[in-house]
């Protein structure tokens, strides 16, 4: 009722925990073995050391955070995931150009399935959503040489055009949207309550921004999309799926829900596919799109 293929890759259900969220240990990640696919931390070439505190504030509908893509390098990184039980693992990357990314994918290469290239972080200084959108396609093109799916990240800025020069240059996917550029004051001392000042929004409250960005993309291009962005229920997936993602990622609900969440997700789902009468979760792919 739930697997799906996507880029060629088999997965029991459509459920893929988000790169960021417990996903820099190999012991973390293999706590999520409910889930169709697991994507790791995003990692760079080198060490980064990230952002001071405090890197992490929830607010009223979600939680702010200002990591700063801190990871050990993707020398150190796998290390890690060298020999983890995980079946279908994607790998986050990033980098300042073309080359530093197909340096860390060609190194990655052999533990994952597929590259997600994160080209959407919405506090990381020239990288993430200030890469430049021009190099998007050669981008693409590079990583493509390895023979993996590539799966482009963006947020919701820029989100067509950006999505385009990925497609031309060959992406199996597009993955959207990252968390939402946004800060929260401290008003008794007057100032941001995150170290880096910035951070990114994510949880329930940008789901309908998530929504829409899914919709747009699904109306515009035909290929699989990857819907990220306040799913804390089955009924959420499902709205995006009904948007038109193929698959959805979870990443701040399991603040909320705890780490059975894909096991209470794909419950849910289930039930609400058997009661409004759908054999195959393949049956609500895009359907707000046509009504």
């Amino acid at each position: 009722m739930l697997e799906i293929e996507l880029a060629n890759i088999k997965m029991k259900n459509p459920f893929m925990l988000a790169s960021g969220i417990l996903d820099l240990t190999k012991e973390s990640m293999e706590k999520f073995k409910d889930a169709g696919a697991v994507v790791t931390k995003s990692i760079g070439k080198e060490e980064r050391k990230g952002y001071k505190n405090p890197v992490f504030h929830e607010v009223e509908c979600g939680i702010l955070n200002a990591i700063g893509l801190a990871n050990p390098g993707v020398e150190e990184y796998i290390k890690e995931i060298r020999g983890i039980k995980i079946e279908n693992l994607i790998g986050s990357i990033f980098g300042k150009d073309e080359k530093e990314f197909y340096y860390v994918a060609e190194k990655m290469m052999p533990f994952v399935k597929a590259f997600e290239l994160n080209l959407s972080c919405p506090h990381a200084k020239k990288v993430g959503m200030e890469y430049s959108t021009r190099k998007i396609k050669k981008t693409v093109e590079e990583v493509k040489q390895l023979g993996k799916p590539v799966f482009v990240k963006l947020g919701m800025e820029n989100l067509l055009k950006r999505a385009e020069k990925a497609i031309e240059g060959g992406a199996d996917a597009i993955v959207a949207i990252n968390s939402v550029k946004a800060m929260a004051i401290a008003i008794d001392v007057a100032m941001p309550i995150l170290g880096n000042k910035v951070g990114g929004y994510s949880g329930k409250a940008i789901k309908p921004i998530g929504v829409r960005c899914v919709y747009e993309l699904a109306k515009n291009f035909d290929l699989p999309i990857i819907g990220v962005g306040g799913i804390t229920y089955g009924r959420d997936a499902i709205e995006y799926m009904m948007a038109g993602a193929t698959a959805v990622q979870i990443g701040t609900a399991i603040y909320y829900r705890g780490e059975k969440i894909f096991r209470l997700i794909e419950k849910e789902t289930k039930e609400w596919l058997k009661e409004n009468g759908y054999k195959h979760i393949s049956e609500i792919v895009g359907l707000a799109l046509k009504n």
